[in-house]
């Protein structure tokens, strides 16, 4: 199921019942991942249409990689797959919000830190925290 349809009218688009999510002009569609138990942001990343749907369809987080150009399901690796707990849209359904639980080690971020948001912005420099 990766043809989503479109909204009839803006309306439907923020009070309708039908998913239907507004892809950019790249086919992507913005994405934050949130630790389900805690609130902690973990990622920020992008889903194609493919990857709304394996998401909804498995449980689990999958998300396009514009690096790599492909699908790719967070965790298939790295074991930090991402249980989804609750999936929001939101008003205009053009960005999704993510409630995850992860999995193996419990970290997000491909550089090994639990969050990708591991550093804060302190006098115009970067500054690790965790």
């Amino acid at each position: 199921m990766t043809g989503f349809p479109t909204a009839p009218d803006t309306h439907a688009l923020e009070h309708g019942d039908v998913l239907a999510p507004k892809f950019d002009a790249s086919g992507l569609i913005a994405a934050i991942a949130t630790h389900a138990d805690t609130g902690e942001v973990l990622m920020f990343a992008w889903m194609n249409a493919e990857a709304l749907a394996k998401t909804l369809e498995t449980g689990e987080a999958h998300y396009f990689s514009r690096s790599r150009n492909e699908l790719w399901h967070k965790g298939a690796t790295s074991g930090q797959v991402q249980k989804l707990a609750e999936i929001r849209i939101d008003c205009d359904q053009d960005a999704v919000w993510m409630k995850v639980r992860p999995q193996g080690d419990g970290g997000a971020c491909h550089t090994g830190a639990r969050s990708c948001f591991y550093r804060v912005i302190e006098n115009g420099r970067l500054v690790e925290r965790s």
